[in-house]
């Protein structure tokens, strides 16, 4: 397969990699082939020849909500080369593969407002739209104007706001993977750029102070249910600090599963499996992963 691979022109080829490079848990592991399409030609002619060949592949970005199980051996394409910027007075194109972090950084410093809950938030932000990403009660849906998609059929095709069907932590493309985003447009507000980065600089020294942001993880591991923050229940049952190989929950923010560079995506699983028992013995709630377990 990678020989065949190389035989096209479908973008630069990478083989055994290791996934500590592209996986924010920094999880051993190796996958056989990375594929970076440098352009939708790339994308669309590498897409064609999976599905002709019924292939197994994972689109990654910043690998900020993944969970690799073990080795993984499909095809992972990853979109970073898609990271174009085009700014219409409050429109923003962005490609996929732009890192969302920096984005929102970038535009909060030039007075645009309506992305400083992005600021703290890693990966790309063709990511983002799919996972819905949000916090301080903001998300992804209320700035997308339009998204570009390649569907499974191999289309181009535009989808709308009203077609994403964005809810807390999801959206039409988490439901229906077959669907690749290439490119996001934004519709944000100007503002006073002054506000925008205090604003900004508080909630950093917020998360700095109750978040384990020093330590190799995913982010926030399950969504909250209603009424209660995950995190307390988590914290409840005692399940700060514990460990399971070289995985733990953070015993700054229960809600975190930290890793020590030596963990193995079956570390993590374990650890996930064990809190929702527990919470659902306890509380009767049944905890929803908002990371993404890949096998």
């Amino acid at each position: 397969m990678i020989k065949e691979l190389k035989s096209q022109k479908f973008g630069k080829i990478t083989e055994n990699i290791n996934l500590s490079k592209y996986t924010t848990y920094r999880l051993k592991g190796k996958g056989s082939v990375l594929v970076e399409p440098t352009n939708q030609k790339e994308l669309m002619e590498l897409l064609h020849y999976i599905h002709k060949n019924k292939l197994s592949y994972k689109l990654i970005g910043g690998g900020s909500n993944l969970i690799f199980r073990g080795d993984y051996e499909g095809i992972l394409i990853c979109l970073k080369a898609f990271d174009q910027l085009k700014i219409e007075d409050i429109k923003v194109i962005v490609g996929a593969g732009y890192p969302l972090l920096k984005l929102a950084l970038k535009l909060s410093r030039m007075g645009y407002t309506g992305l400083e809950f992005a600021t703290g938030i890693p990966g790309t932000i063709g990511g983002a739209v799919v996972n819905n990403s949000g916090a301080y009660g903001s998300d992804m849906g209320y700035v997308v104007e339009s998204i570009l998609v390649i569907t499974p059929d191999l289309e181009i095709k535009r989808l709308y706001n009203k077609n994403l069907d964005f809810h807390y932590r999801t959206s039409f493309l988490k439901k229906h993977p077959g669907y690749t985003c290439i490119e996001v447009s934004l519709i944000l507000k100007k503002g006073n750029k002054e506000e925008i980065m205090e604003i900004i600089e508080d909630r950093k020294k917020r998360r700095l102070m109750s978040q384990p942001l020093e330590d190799a993880s995913a982010g926030s591991v399950f969504r909250n249910p209603p009424n209660v923050p995950v995190g307390k229940l988590i914290e409840d049952l005692g399940f700060k600090g514990y460990q399971i190989g070289g995985a733990k929950v953070s015993e700054k923010h229960a809600n975190f599963i930290v890793t020590n560079g030596n963990a193995t995506g079956e570390d993590i699983i374990q650890l996930i499996c064990e809190i929702q028992k527990k919470v659902k013995e306890t509380y009767q709630i049944d905890l929803i992963l908002e990371q993404e377990i890949v096998e």
